[in-house]
């Protein structure tokens, strides 16, 4: 089983070079961003052929590993966006985030907001995970947080979510401007044991370079698909609407939508 992965990594690491140049100007993988391409297409296809295999492989219940404390050796390390600079986000910082609130709606049946009181009296998990990065390097942390199974138990999804959609606090330069970041996972990942809303890692506060006061942990996918700085999540059906559509800052540059490992 590591050979494919190792071989997967190493092609997502392409598509992290490509999407690196596309915003610093090199137009040698620009075919990424064209939708009529058909090299982008059959990547796209493989993305969508790589996703029902491993969820035909996988299950939806196989836990990621876990660790003892022992296997921690250094911290965890941040990368991407470390510090949004939107006012709404450093007026919640200042303040040490009392005012943070998590709306969750869009298809469910009991729209809901939470505050970061509310989440941690909530059921907690802890978990000590293995953090695998697109660029090819992984740490190992000990995360606690809110299942967000729960949280969806709390809002009810409708018979048509099928998936999470993070919308966060970070904002993003690239080629096309500022923009939000945003992320997505489907209902079954959601719904997975080790995804929570993590608020604590290593035994302390979230820091903000690793996406305080609230990230996405889903344990069974690649580190970009983590979500920092969550700001709301939306049940929906499809991405259509959403930014680019293809249900993420990084999916609507040419990352694969699905980075199971």
């Amino acid at each position: 089983m590591k050979k494919p992965i190792l071989s997967r990594r190493a092609l997502l690491g392409m598509g992290a070079t490509g999407a690196s140049s596309l915003l610093t100007g090199c137009d040698a993988l620009d075919f990424l961003g064209d939708r009529d391409n058909e090299v982008r297409n059959a990547l796209e296809r493989a993305n969508g052929l790589t996703y029902r295999v491993q969820r035909l492989l996988v299950g939806a219940d196989r836990l990621a590993r876990e660790y003892a404390e022992s296997d921690i050796r250094q911290g965890q390390r941040p990368n991407g966006s470390t510090r949004p600079t939107t006012r709404e986000y450093m007026s919640l910082m200042a303040s040490g985030f009392t005012g943070y609130r998590l709306a969750v709606g869009g298809l469910v049946e009991k729209p809901g907001s939470f505050s970061l009181e509310e989440l941690r009296n909530m059921p907690a998990r802890t978990q000590i995970t293995r953090h695998d990065c697109v660029e090819g390097w992984s740490t190992i942390a000990k995360w606690m947080g809110v299942p967000l199974a729960t949280v969806l138990d709390e809002v009810r999804p409708t018979p048509e979510a099928r998936f999470a959609v993070f919308h966060c606090f970070d904002n993003v330069r690239s080629a096309g401007g500022e923009v939000l970041f945003y992320g997505s996972i489907d209902l079954l990942d959601a719904r997975h044991p080790q995804t929570i809303l993590a608020y604590d890692l290593n035994g302390a506060a979230l820091p903000v370079p690793n996406g305080a006061p609230l990230r996405l942990r889903v344990e069974r996918q690649l580190g970009y698909k983590m979500s920092k700085f969550i700001k709301s999540i939306e049940l929906v059906s499809s991405f259509a609407g959403i930014q680019g559509g293809k249900g993420g800052y990084w999916e609507d540059r040419g990352y694969e939508w699905y980075a199971g490992i």
